[in-house]
């Protein structure tokens, strides 16, 4: 029996899988963490597709969900900002040489909307759009039963769209992003200038928070947690409204750990969505809903990635 292995390069976590080629559920299945990041990275993770390689048997070939804008034609990493020195690393090379198997590499939000599109909440939509809210914001656009890469491979870059004129500092170094508005520490940093500013709360003043404080706050019905969500998903749902304009989707589906806050984030953008969309029925047919596959979404998609380019080449 042939396999595949999925690689998942996340800013935290390292993961790695091995799937038989007529199955979903891995045979192995390991993760180091990622730090400290930087070139040792690429060692670590050559050792943990090793822990995962079927011995003895064949594998059909890797793919990798990457981090920062890639070229996945080229196989290259051009910029991994939580990963210093991974500027123009040629990871389909790389890994090439390293396992003598062919390697299928790709941006991580994009192999993500891909997992859930084939595996996931996206399936039986040809238009949707995935957005990943976590550390960053992230994207990847199914269009027309493609994913969207552009003529660069660079597409899907929804979290550096400017939502607010001279906003705060994006992680990129532009002002305004989404990702500067919506991401888990904008929302923390958000929170600690409101309370530093004096507003009420039962948060902690002096440490530095999270979103998942944050959320737990709101849930029990902190004002100014509730405030730091309405806000957040305000900004999403004027973003959303953009893309939903131009890309006409069927399904939205949100992932990342900040959009494991459910209602919290879900109910302000409905209600901005519905003020900003151009017509009503842009919306009349839209799913709006949470990813499916959880922390599996970049694995799976990872082996999306793998199976239908292998296809295509064969």
């Amino acid at each position: 029996m042939s396999h595949w292995i999925a690689l998942d390069i996340g800013g935290t976590t390292l993961r790695a899988a091995c799937f038989p080629t007529d199955s979903l559920t891995p045979t192995c299945i390991n993760k180091t963490p990622t730090q400290p990041a930087g070139p040792e990275t690429l060692p670590r993770l050559i050792e943990l597709a090793r822990s995962v390689w079927p011995v003895g048997q064949a594998v059909a070939g890797i793919g990798v969900a990457a981090p920062g804008p890639v070229d996945p034609s080229a196989g290259v990493v051009l910029k991994a900002p939580s990963l210093p020195g991974w500027d123009n690393l040629p990871l389909r090379q790389i890994l090439g040489e390293a396992f003598q198997t062919p390697v299928y590499v790709a941006n991580d939000a994009n192999v993500a909307a891909l997992g859930e599109w084939v595996y996931g909440a996206g399936q039986g939509h040809q238009d949707l759009i995935y957005l990943t809210i976590s550390t960053g914001i992230g994207g990847g656009v199914i269009a027309n039963g493609q994913i969207l890469l552009g003529a660069n491979g660079l597409a899907g870059e929804m979290g550096h769209v400017t939502v607010l004129a001279d906003g705060p500092v994006c992680s990129c170094g532009r002002r305004g992003h989404l990702e500067a508005l919506a991401s888990g520490p904008s929302i923390a940093s958000w929170v600690e200038e409101q309370l530093q500013n004096g507003a009420e709360s039962n948060l902690p003043q002096g440490t530095q928070l999270n979103a998942w404080q944050i959320a737990a706050a709101a849930n029990a019905g902190d004002r100014l947690a509730i405030a730091a969500f309405e806000r957040a998903g305000a900004y999403l749902g004027a973003a959303l409204a953009i893309f939903i304009n131009i890309l006409n989707p069927s399904a939205v589906i949100l992932g990342g750990g900040v959009a494991r806050s459910g209602e919290l984030l879900l109910a302000p953008i409905r209600k901005v969505l519905k003020q900003q969309v151009y017509s009503h029925h842009f919306l009349d047919r839209l799913k709006l809903t949470s990813v499916a596959l959880g922390d599996e979404a970049g694995l799976l998609g990872a082996l999306a990635l793998a199976q239908g380019l292998a296809e295509k080449s064969a």
